[in-house]
């Protein structure tokens, strides 16, 4: 994976991919952030946004490429087109705008991601209402992480038949003291039990809000 920028957001996604074992080289031009990163990360101090840059790093090798620079709008562009054109098969890059969003989506960045904004409605929902975390995937299609309505208390998922009559999925629980257990007809929900539950995000914020 390749990932540019070490700025807050590139340098925590680089950090969480090394220690989740997979292989990282960072790009930045900052040589400050350089020598920080490069006690921790394979880093190399070069200017993405010089296609000559990308062509000695052999980015287009990389399955996968990361652009996390946004600070500078022509910088971020410069670098995902230049990473369009080289032929990076998935590319992700950080927004800091809709219209920043717009413009990467335009010239082939294949995923646009605004971490503030993402980040501002998680903690609205969790703030306003009973969901403990809440992460939209794609499209409405949402999973979050909540505590059971009284109603669900005590009963399995098959009596309860929560697909039908909300329609949302329990994914799993979470019981005090215990592993998670990936959820079953015959799972039992208990009043101090953590749920995953997928769905819509208007029909999961309904059963959230449930006594």
């Amino acid at each position: 994976m390749l990932v540019i920028g070490l700025g807050r957001f590139g340098s925590a996604l680089a950090d969480t991919l090394d220690s989740m074992d997979i292989d990282v080289l960072a790009v930045e031009r900052d040589a400050d952030l350089v020598e920080r990163w490069s006690k921790r990360l394979p880093v190399v101090e070069a200017d993405a946004a010089d296609p000559r840059a990308l062509e000695q790093l052999g980015a287009k090798d990389f399955s996968a490429a990361v652009v996390g620079v946004g600070t500078s709008l022509e910088a971020s562009v410069l670098i995902t087109g230049n990473l369009v054109d080289i032929g990076v098969p998935e590319i992700w890059a950080k927004a800091i705008s809709i219209e920043h969003q717009r413009i990467l989506e335009r010239i082939g960045a294949h995923h646009v991601v605004l971490p503030e904004s993402e980040s501002g409605k998680r903690v609205a929902h969790s703030v306003g209402g009973k969901m403990l975390d809440y992460i939209e995937i794609e499209d409405g299609f949402t999973i979050v992480k909540m505590r059971p309505p009284k109603e669900t208390h005590n009963f399995t998922l098959d009596k309860l038949d929560l697909r039908n009559k909300y329609g949302i999925q329990v994914i799993g629980v979470k019981s005090p003291g215990r592993d998670f257990e990936y959820a079953g007809a015959d799972t039992t929900i208990r009043p101090d039990d953590l749920l995953v539950v997928s769905g819509d995000g208007d029909l999961l914020e309904r059963f959230a809000q449930r006594p």
